[in-house]
């Protein structure tokens, strides 16, 4: 029979709310390690200590030091403790202002910092050396490393590497999870000798990648088990299109590879309760909610008035597919409808949605930059939400959008995929269509789709039967959380591994 007894788990992450976050990874590195706690696991997370972080707020108070080896030689690393905010997840930061005390986390200037692989091999390497000291001061191993992405892939390597044999790591198994497979961490192969692994690890089958040295293919190698954010997507990074060169490695590996849905903090995010919203309202009693809209209206000086809402809170990027609404802009204009955008990204994007914005001063309300208040404000007060990404790995807004009852149509990709019911006249009388999907990433496709569903927007009976089940939907960590904890006991249950 499995084991059912608790497990300790080391979560390594160079980002994690409410500490340092730039995207989905610091959100999933702040709300699953809290929920793993609840479930009655032995929980550390371990990020580096950035400039940017207050201590004081967040309660972090130094814990000792690590004399870290590195290929240009020894390092000290200051170690402060805190907690996750409401949860037993004790919080371990790795400081050395040379490497994180800057302004940014990864570049400035939309540039990256040219010490990258230096700055995120020490902070693997530090993470190694902590769990050391875990291990002489209180007795702490962990049974599962699960490292975040490529900036703590190295973590997985030098667990099979440089720390093979240390008897501490015996039982110690990994699991690393993906966000992006777009983001590598790449490197000229002659930095490769600053993360400290000798050259007969810079080779095609670990982690030399035409050329160039690659973090995220030596955790893909190395790790006993592997998981992204969705089964979906896990799917698609098998394949050319959406591989990005590694497909060949995921596919030796597929065996391994797991896809489980993110999950959002469903206290944060509660339209029955969300302080940021002028009227609550619940899937019960949605009257809140046109209320909401018309605040919204206000807000983006619209006209206040029953029309269909469209929204859309992103990155201006082609990969979130924000030029096919772009595209399809000049046909909504000639319809009654309106539209509300949020975001910042390619300034031709940006100024094409500015431009609409003041040739139909009535129909369209722009904001360029991410403002947190306006984004629940949007996420409450729309209709319809927008996310026609060319790839998704999971996606957070859709599932936003469920929680508030606005309605989200996508396209079916990654974890769009996976968390969107589309509606047909089946899946709506049985009450399980919870928004809209299409397949090809053309303007086409996505105005046939809006033009779809503002046809059932019109029936309020249907409409509202969307809403309802969107927003009864689990859209929770804790159900993510109790997937990872089946894969942590399946990964502490596996034989080590004898190469990668």
């Amino acid at each position: 029979m499995p084991s059912t007894s608790p497990l300790k788990i080391l979560f390594v992450s160079s980002e994690a709310v409410p500490f340092a976050k730039t995207g989905g990874l610091g959100d999933v590195a702040g709300a699953l390690p809290r929920e793993v706690g609840r479930l009655g696991h032995a929980v550390r997370l371990v990020i580096p200590r950035y400039g940017t972080i207050d201590g004081t707020a967040h309660g972090l108070k130094e814990w000792g030091r690590l004399a870290v080896p590195t290929a240009a030689g020894v390092i000290s690393a200051v170690v402060e403790e805190g907690r996750l905010p409401e949860s037993d997840v004790q919080v371990f930061t790795i400081g050395h202002d040379p490497f994180f005390a800057r302004q940014e986390f990864y570049g400035e200037a939309g540039a990256d910092y040219p010490d990258n692989l230096e700055r995120f091999s020490f902070f693997c390497r530090a993470t190694m050396e902590l769990l050391l000291a875990f291990a002489k001061v209180s007795s702490w191993t962990p049974d599962v490393l699960h490292a975040h992405d490529w900036q703590a892939a190295l973590s997985v390597v030098y667990l099979r590497s440089l720390y093979a044999k240390r008897p501490e790591f015996t039982k110690l198994r990994s699991i690393l999870t993906v966000h992006n497979l777009g983001f590598q961490g790449l490197f000229p192969a002659a930095a490769f000798p600053k993360t400290g692994l000798g050259p007969e690890l810079f080779t095609p089958k670990t982690l030399e990648f035409f050329g160039q040295a690659n973090l995220l293919k030596g955790g893909l190698v190395f790790a006993d088990l592997l998981t992204t954010v969705s089964p979906t997507y896990s799917r698609e990074i098998q394949t050319p299109e959406l591989g990005f060169g590694l497909d060949g490695v995921l596919q030796e590996r597929k065996d391994s590879l797991s896809g489980v849905v993110n999950g959002i903090d469903t206290e944060v995010w509660n339209p029955a309760t969300d302080s940021l919203l002028p009227e609550h309202y619940s899937s019960s009693d949605l009257a809140g909610k046109r209320r909401c809209k018309e605040a919204l209206q206000r807000e983006l000086s619209l006209p206040v008035r029953e029309v269909p809402l469209l929204a859309v809170i992103s990155r201006f990027t082609s990969q979130k597919g924000l030029d096919l609404v772009a595209a399809v802009l000049p046909e909504l204009m000639r319809l009654d409808v309106q539209v509300a955008l949020l975001g910042t990204g390619d300034p031709p994007l940006e100024l094409q949605f500015q431009s609409f914005r003041m040739r139909h001063p009535d129909k369209i309300g722009v904001r360029i930059g991410f403002d947190d208040a306006l984004a629940h404000a949007i996420e409450a007060g729309a209709d319809l939400f927008l996310m026609p990404s060319r790839y998704e790995p999971c996606g957070l807004s859709q599932l936003y959008s469920l929680r508030y009852g606005t309605v989200p149509i996508v396209r079916k990709t990654g974890g769009l995929a996976d968390t969107v019911v589309a509606y047909t006249p089946r899946t709506a009388a049985n009450g399980l269509a919870t928004g809209f999907a299409f397949n090809e990433a053309t303007p086409e496709a996505l105005l046939t789709t809006i033009l779809l569903a503002l046809r059932v927007y019109a029936d309020r009976t249907e409409w509202t039967g969307l809403m309802k089940a969107g927003m009864e939907t689990d859209v929770s960590w804790a159900r993510s959380a109790e997937a990872y904890v089946a894969l942590y006991r399946r990964t502490a249950e596996m034989p080590k591994r004898s190469k990668g």
